[in-house]
């Protein structure tokens, strides 16, 4: 995003604070939601190994953006503000429908709990916000751990992830290789070399 982009209006987030719910506190509050959510980042990586590897400084969720509705209505009670660039929005104004991330805090302690991610989607087919062209079902998107929590497919964090190449990415990515089917090492190579050419992941894998 360029700061022309921005859109008018917001204030800054200045050092928030961050209280974190667990992937199981989100399933929990999200049980009736007919919506494909699913957890993402680090800690779906955990949930597909099956074990917490690190410690999260938050916890990411994604949901359809036309089905946004069903999840606020899952956290009534609790604060929502659209986040971009540095900045926030309330909900109902118009940055809603420029950006497309969206905190969750609790008003009671005004930390932030939970980070929900508005994603492009036509009908039931997820779309990559990176690249509009590279599309899959949601069935093929989501898996689920031996709890039943939804979490976005390993090499989809991944290729989010290949972005940034923080220190906990290149942690993230060493410790999911191995766990990758050959298949999905296959897609990732592949959408790695659409996305970001060149990167250094695609000769790891």
């Amino acid at each position: 995003m360029t700061d022309e982009s921005v859109p008018p209006g917001g204030t800054a987030v200045v050092d928030p604070v961050w209280q974190p719910w667990r992937p199981e506190e989100v399933a929990r509050r999200l049980a009736g939601v007919t919506a494909p959510w699913y957890v993402a980042g680090g800690w779906a990586l955990d949930l597909h190994r099956g074990e917490q590897s690190r410690e999260h400084e938050d916890l990411e969720i994604g949901v359809p953006a036309g089905r946004f509705g069903e999840i606020r209505k899952a956290l009534g009670g609790l604060d929502i503000e659209v986040i971009g660039a540095g900045q926030r929005w309330p909900v109902d104004s118009p940055a809603f429908s420029e950006l497309h991330q969206t905190w969750v805090s609790d008003p009671a302690t005004g930390r932030y709990v939970l980070d929900v991610f508005r994603e492009p989607h036509d009908g039931d087919i997820w779309i990559c916000r990176r690249d509009d062209s590279i599309r899959l079902p949601f069935r093929q998107v989501v898996g689920h751990s031996q709890d039943g929590i939804p979490y976005l497919a390993p090499q989809l964090v991944l290729l989010f992830k290949a972005k940034h190449c923080r220190p906990k990415d290149e942690a993230d990515f060493a410790g999911a290789l191995p766990l990758l089917a050959p298949q999905d090492r296959d897609w990732l190579s592949r959408a790695l070399r659409r996305v970001h050419p060149g990167h250094a992941w695609i000769g790891m894998l």
